[in-house]
């Protein structure tokens, strides 16, 4: 019984607006293990956040040496590095030991490791092609993945720049529609509902954003298929890029607050 209130308590912890892979994959996959280590004192969800960071930064060291085994072990290590980013936030929130710091740890390193994952599939693009064309994709589509970040949190930066209150109304508004939707998957819930939205998460493959990169780099790494991804994480991310600084810049522009005060999308 009390094994179940906690795996019920860590369930919680998921975040339900959780991108694609992370969603139905390294999300629950990071709550299982919590729940084995959540407990342990000296395991902190920073020092989960920087053993994330070593595992991403083996996994490029990997992908640059090269070699179909090291490209095997990489997309491994990719996905472990996800799950152990997921693992950090559900301790904190799990213990209610999140913090500010711990917060931008944790969204910095996301950052770096889009960085040196991308960076090293270039040079080994490069290596397997002789042509600068891989490196030039990672180049954009790094680029323009930083230009939909730094439109959402310049976005959000405006609005709490004119309005105070603009955070508070955000969450309320998050809080409400959450509240007027159908039942939610998870633990308790029936097949049928866990099904339905299984499905319906699989629109999120979509948006291209950091957790379809997880999903699309491992399989590029075990097909050896590594120019067709940049070729698709290039294009995806100018299109988002463009997109959202359009849609952003308009809707500041008309003041549609209502769209504004919405969870604000990478």
């Amino acid at each position: 019984m009390a094994g179940s209130s906690k795996l019920e308590r860590l369930w919680a912890t998921k975040n339900p607006d959780d991108e694609w892979w992370s969603s139905f994959v390294t999300s629950p996959a990071a709550i299982l293990i919590n729940w084995v280590v959540v407990e342990w004192r000296w395991l902190s969800p920073n020092l989960i956040t920087l053993f994330s960071l070593v595992t991403a930064i083996t996994a490029s060291v990997l992908i640059v040496v090269g070699g179909s085994t090291n490209f095997l072990c990489a997309a491994g290590l990719i996905q472990l590095s996800h799950v152990l980013d997921c693992m950090d936030g559900q301790m904190a929130k799990y213990r209610g030991a999140s913090s500010r710091f711990g917060d931008y740890f944790d969204k910095v390193t996301d950052q770096f490791q889009v960085f040196v994952w991308f960076s090293a599939l270039a040079y080994a693009a490069y290596l397997q092609t002789q042509s600068v064309t891989p490196v030039f994709l990672a180049f954009v589509g790094v680029s323009f993945y930083s230009l939909r970040v730094y439109v959402k949190y310049v976005t959000i930066f405006i609005q709490v720049r004119h309005d105070r209150d603009y955070l508070e109304k955000s969450s309320e508004r998050a809080v409400s529609a959450r509240a007027g939707e159908s039942q939610r998957a998870g633990l308790g819930s029936g097949w049928k509902v866990n099904l339905v939205w299984l499905l319906r998460e699989q629109r999120k493959f979509l948006l291209f954003n950091e957790t379809v990169f997880v999903f699309l780099l491992s399989a590029a790494l075990l097909t050896g298929q590594l120019v067709p991804m940049l070729w698709l994480f290039a294009s995806s991310q100018v299109y988002f890029g463009f997109a959202r600084s359009w849609q952003r810049g308009r809707q500041i522009h008309l003041n549609q607050q209502a769209d504004l005060w919405k969870p604000m999308e990478k």
